[in-house]
């Protein structure tokens, strides 16, 4: 479950947000996920009170907004919302579609106080 290092990551982001500009408690963060992204909200959201223990982001509560896949066709340069990271272009039929977004995974914002 590759999850738990990816939330690892993130608090090492958070921690880092911390040493920059100082805060007494972190309340929210919220990251971007992509529909196709490297992880499962769900599994990030299972994950996340385990890996939040001990550190800055305790008791914190953890956004997910979902960002939907776009892919540009490198063939025609039509942009089409895929269903499936393996779609073929809908307008040329080209087998390869280049994911422009929907495959990030962002720290968005956190709120503290």
């Amino acid at each position: 479950m590759h999850e738990v290092s990816l939330l690892e990551n993130v608090i090492a982001l958070v921690e880092d947000q911390c040493r920059l500009a100082p805060f007494s408690r972190l309340r929210v963060i919220r990251l971007q996920l992509g529909a196709v992204g490297p992880a499962e909200p769900d599994c990030l959201r299972f994950c996340f009170d385990a890996v939040a223990r001990g550190t800055i982001a305790e008791g914190a509560r953890l956004d997910i907004a979902m960002i939907a896949v776009q892919a540009r066709c490198p063939a025609c340069q039509q942009i089409t919302v895929p269903k499936d990271r393996f779609d073929a272009c809908p307008f040329c039929a080209n087998p390869q579609l280049n994911i422009i977004a929907g495959n990030e995974l962002r720290l968005a914002e956190l709120e503290v106080e």
